[in-house]
C-alpha cells in the first residue's frame, strides 16, 4: 500500500494569541513546506525542519493542532506521535505544524562573593561552597504550610511537622536555589516592578493575613531581598531580614474588633550584603501558581522548565524544577478542581450523565474503606449507534492514565460503516486485572441488546479469553496479532537480529491475513525454515482464533485491537484532570464526533461510504480480464490468475475477500454483472451510507453542573474517597504501550526518500 502523504507547513518565529472562543491562533514568523508521509522517522524530520530554520536540533519543540481542535497543542516526541499526526490528517492535503525554540537553563555558580552594591556589575553568580555553614530554606514552602520538601526530594516525598517556622539546614555542598541578579536580569524582572509600593510604611491596612504576606512577599521579590517570620499567626506577623545583623523588620497585628491587618511598626533601611545571594527570594509554590494560572489555561501542556524560564525572565527569580512542578500542580488544582472532590462527586456524576441522556448507563463501585474501585460509562447514542449501524465487531483494549491517582482505561470501540472509530464504551478501574475486564464486560453486555453474534478483537490473556466466553456466550474471540507478536518474542529463548524479526513477523502477518489454507501453511513453512522454535510456537497459538483461514467469526480484516486509537488520544489528552472533568472531556469528544460525522454524511451522495466506495472501485478494475462460466443454478466459475467459485445466492466467493469484506470481490462482480444485477444489491448493509447516518442518529447531551449541596436529596448517599494508589515520582511515560516495537521500520533518507540509509550517507 502506497504511503500517505502530507504536505507540512512549518511555522516558527510568531507567536499564539488567544481568541474569544478560546481558540489559538498562530501570527507572525516564517512558513516553509515539507513533503512527509506515514513511513517518516521523527529525528529524520527534526534534522529537516532543524536545517530549514537553521536551529539546533536539542532546542526545538514541534507541535500541531488536531483536525477540528484549535485549542489544545499536540506535542511531536517519537516516531509513534509523527505517525499518528499523519494517521489524524490522513483526509487532508496539508497540516500546520509549529516549531518553539526551549532553552535549557543551568545553574551558574562562581567563586567571587555576592554582595548588595555589585548587583548592578556582576553576572550571574553564588555564594562559594562553605561546608561549614548552612542554607536555610523557608522560601521553599508556603507560610502556612504545615509540610517540608527536601531539595532533593521526590516531587511526592513529603514530610509532616506541627511547627509553621522549622527550617531546614541543608550544607552548601548543594548549589543554591536562587543565584544572585545581574544587570541582565533586572531588565528582564519587568513583572516585578509592579510591586516596589506593595508596602508603603506604618498605618497601612490589609483585608486579611493572607493579603498581607503576598504583599510582603511581592515587596521582597521586588526589592531583591529574603525575609524570615518570627512570629506568623492568624492576628499578628512579624517578619526581618535574613541577613544577619541587618535591621529590617515589620510588625503587623489585627485591629481590634476588625479582620483588617494593619502595619505597626517597619524598618525599611537594609545593611545587609549578599542576602539575595545566600537565601533568594520569597517564591512560594502558591505564589508560583498564582503567576502561571492563566496561562496554564492556555497552555496545558506549560511545562516546568518552561516556568522556569519565564518567571526568570519576567521576575528575576530562579526557581528550582521542583518548586515550578509543585507550583504547576496547584495552579493545575485551582482550574480544574479537586481530585479528592472529584471522586466525592462519582455519585452525582452518574446520576446526572443518566438524567441527561436516558438509555445510558454510568455506574461506580468502590472497596469496603468506600474508597474509588471501577467506573463504567456507556451513553445511549454510543449503544444505540452500534447496534443499529456498526457491524457486530468490538475491539477491546487499554491504557495507563497519568492522572494523580493513575489507574487503567479500558475502552469498548467499534468500527462504523466507513471504518472510522467508533466509541461504544469505557471504564475508569483503579488496576487492570482479570476480574476489571470481567466486571467491564458484565456491564457492556447488560446494556448492549442485539441477539446477533459479536466478533471481539482482543488479547489471548486468560482474563479476557474466559470473560469473553462466559460472559457474551456464542461470541468469537478474535487474538490480536500485535500483542501474539509481542509475547511470540517474549518466549522466543533464541537471539534474532531486527531484521530475521521483521521477516518472521511479515510471514506471520501474511498467514494471519492468508483467506486460503494453502497461502497459511506456505508462510508457516517459510518461518519454519528460520526457525523451528517459533513455528511450534505459533502453531500451538490457536490460529482458529487468529488466522482468516480458520476463524469462523467475522472480523473484516481488522487484525488488532488498537482500532481505537483516536479514542485513545482523547482520554490521553484529559487523564491528568479530575476524574469527573476527564470524562466530561470525553463525552464531549463523543458528542463533537456525532456532530462532525453527521454532517459529513449529509454531503454523501453514493450509496456505500466513501471509502467502501473506493474498495468497489478497485476490484472493478480487476475484472476486465476475468472469464465467468456456469457451473449451478446460483454457482459460477471464475477464471483468471486463479479460478475461483462463486456462489451468488449465499454471497460466498472461494476467494473470501467479499466474506471478510462485505463488498462483493472482483469475482464475485463479473457474475453480478454478467447476470444483469446491481453490485450494490449485494453489498453488506454494515457499508452503506444509511447505516453509516443510523451510527450517528443520537447526539450525547450535556451534563448540567454539578450542585454538590443538591446531592444530600440524592437517592446516592454514598462516600467515595480517592483509591489509595498515587502517581509515583519523575515524569509520567509518555509510550502508548509498555511494551517496545519489536522491529524497527527501515532506514528512510529524508533527500532522496529512498530505504536502507539516511540523508548524511546518501549518494544522491
Amino acid at each position: 500500500m502506497a504511503a500517505k502523504k502530507l504536505i507540512a507547513i512549518c511555522q516558527c518565529g510568531g507567536d499564539f494569541e488567544t481568541e474569544k472562543d478560546g481558540c489559538l491562533s498562530y501570527k507572525g514568523g516564517d512558513a516553509h513546506a515539507i513533503d512527509i508521509d506515514d513511513q517518516m522517522k521523527f529525528n529524520d524530520f527534526k534534522v529537516e525542519v532543524a536545517e530549514m530554520f537553521n536551529l539546533s536540533v536539542d532546542s526545538m519543540s514541534i507541535k500541531y493542532f488536531l483536525p477540528g481542535n484549535k485549542k489544545t497543542l499536540i506535542t511531536i516526541s517519537n516516531d509513534k506521535d509523527l505517525q499518528r499526526m499523519v494517521k489524524f490528517h490522513g483526509d487532508s492535503i496539508t497540516v500546520d505544524i509549529y516549531i518553539r525554540i526551549e532553552e535549557v537553563v543551568a545553574p551558574e555558580v562562581s567563586n567571587m562573593p555576592a554582595s548588595r552594591s555589585s548587583r548592578t556589575t556582576l553576572s550571574e553568580t553564588a555564594v562559594p561552597v562553605n561546608t561549614s555553614q548552612t542554607l536555610v530554606l523557608h522560601d521553599v514552602m508556603d507560610d502556612t504550610s504545615h509540610s517540608i520538601v527536601p531539595i532533593d526530594a521526590p516531587p511526592d516525598v513529603v514530610h509532616d511537622t506541627n511547627q509553621l517556622d522549622t527550617h531546614i539546614d541543608i550544607p552548601l555542598e548543594v548549589p543554591p536555589i536562587f543565584p544572585l541578579l545581574s544587570s541582565n536580569d533586572e531588565n528582564h524582572a519587568k513583572g516585578a516592578q509592579q510591586w516596589q509600593n506593595t508596602i508603603t510604611g506604618v498605618g497601612q491596612r490589609f483585608s486579611s493575613v493572607h493579603e498581607f504576606r503576598e504583599s510582603l512577599r511581592k515587596y521582597a521579590i521586588a526589592h531583591q531581598f529574603a525575609f524570615r517570620y518570627k512570629k506568623n499567626d492568624s492576628h499578628r506577623v512579624t517578619v526581618k531580614c535574613k541577613a544577619e545583623g541587618c535591621p529590617w523588620r515589620i510588625h503587623a497585628s489585627r485591629l481590634s474588633t476588625t479582620q483588617l491587618i494593619c502595619i505597626k511598626k517597619m524598618n525599611s533601611t537594609h545593611t545587609c550584603e549578599g542576602a539575595v545571594a545566600t537565601t533568594g527570594h520569597q517564591a512560594t509554590r502558591s505564589w508560583v501558581a498564582s503567576i502561571i494560572k492563566e496561562k496554564l489555561k492556555v497552555f496545558p501542556n506549560y511545562k516546568p522548565k518552561d516556568i522556569v524560564n519565564d518567571i526568570k525572565q519576567e521576575y528575576g527569580i530562579q526557581l528550582n524544577y521542583f518548586q515550578a512542578w509543585r507550583g504547576k500542580e496547584i495552579a493545575k488544582e485551582q482550574l480544574q478542581g479537586s481530585y479528592k472532590e472529584a471522586y466525592s462527586q462519582l455519585p452525582l456524576f452518574c446520576e446526572k450523565i443518566m438524567e441527561a441522556n436516558p438509555g445510558s448507563l454510568a455506574i461506580y463501585t468502590t472497596k469496603e474503606d468506600s474508597s474509588f474501585h471501577r467506573l463504567f460509562v456507556s451513553f445511549h447514542a454510543s449503544l444505540y449507534g452500534f447496534q443499529q449501524g456498526c457491524r457486530p465487531l468490538i475491539f477491546l483494549d487499554s491504557i495507563p492514565l497519568k492522572s494523580k491517582y493513575q489507574g487503567q482505561l479500558l475502552a469498548a470501540t467499534a468500527a462504523d460503516a466507513d471504518d472510522g472509530v467508533f466509541p461504544v464504551a469505557f471504564a475508569i478501574v483503579d488496576a487492570e486485572s482479570d476480574d476489571s475486564w470481567f466486571w467491564f464486560l458484565f456491564q457492556l453486555k447488560s446494556v448492549l441488546s442485539t441477539s446477533c453474534p459479536i466478533t471481539f478483537v482482543a488479547d489471548r490473556e486468560n482474563g479476557l479469553k474466559n470473560s469473553i466466553a462466559e460472559i457474551f456466550e456464542g461470541s468469537f474471540h478474535a487474538y490480536c496479532l500485535r500483542y501474539l507478536t509481542e509475547q511470540l518474542f517474549r518466549d522466543l529463548k533464541g537471539q534474532f537480529s531486527h531484521e530475521v524479526k521483521r521477516l518472521m513477523i511479515e510471514d506471520l502477518y501474511a498467514a494471519a491475513y492468508a483467506s486460503k489454507l494453502e497461502g497459511f501453511e506456505n508462510c508457516m513453512e517459510s518461518i519454519k525454515k528460520i526457525s523451528l522454535e517459533a513455528y511450534n510456537w505459533i502453531i500451538q497459538s490457536e490460529p482458529q482464533h487468529w488466522a482468516n483461514s480458520f476463524f469462523q467469526g467475522t472480523r473484516y480484516n481488522h487484525m488488532t485491537s488498537n482500532f481505537g486509537e483516536l479514542f485513545y488520544s482523547w482520554a490521553s489528552q484529559a487523564d491528568e484532570l479530575p476524574i469527573t472533568q476527564m470524562v466530561d472531556v470525553i463525552r464531549g469528544k463523543i458528542m463533537e464526533l456525532i456532530v462532525a460525522r453527521r454532517a459529513e454524511s449529509d454531503q454523501w451522495l453514493s450509496r456505500l461510504t466513501p471509502s467502501m466506495e473506493e474498495k468497489l472501485k478497485r476490484e472493478n478494475q480487476k475484472t476486465h480480464s476475468l472469464q465467468v462460466l456456469l457451473s449451478g443454478s446460483s454457482t459460477y466459475e471464475v477464471r483468471g490468475d486463479t479460478t475461483e467459485v462463486v456462489d451468488i445466492d449465499c454471497w460466498e466467493c472461494s476467494c473470501k475477500v467479499w466474506q471478510l469484506t462485505g463488498v462483493p470481490c472482483c469475482h464475485a462482480i463479473a457474475v453480478i454483472v454478467g447476470i444483469g444485477r446491481s453490485v450494490y444489491d449485494y453489498c453488506s448493509r454494515y457499508v452503506t451510507t444509511e447505516s453509516y447516518r443510523l451510527t450517528y442518529s443520537e447526539f450525547v447531551q450535556p451534563i448540567p453542573n454539578l450542585d454538590v449541596s443538591a446531592s444530600k436529596d440524592s437517592q446516592f448517599v454514598v462516600t467515595v474517597t480517592p483509591p489509595p494508589t498515587r502517581r509515583p515520582p519523575g515524569r509520567p511515560t509518555t509510550k502508548r504501550y509498555v511494551s517496545q516495537d519489536i522491529v524497527k521500520r527501515q532506514l528512510r533518507c529524508s533527500q532522496c526518500k529512498g530505504l536502507g540509509h539516511n540523508k548524511s550517507t546518501c549518494k544522491e
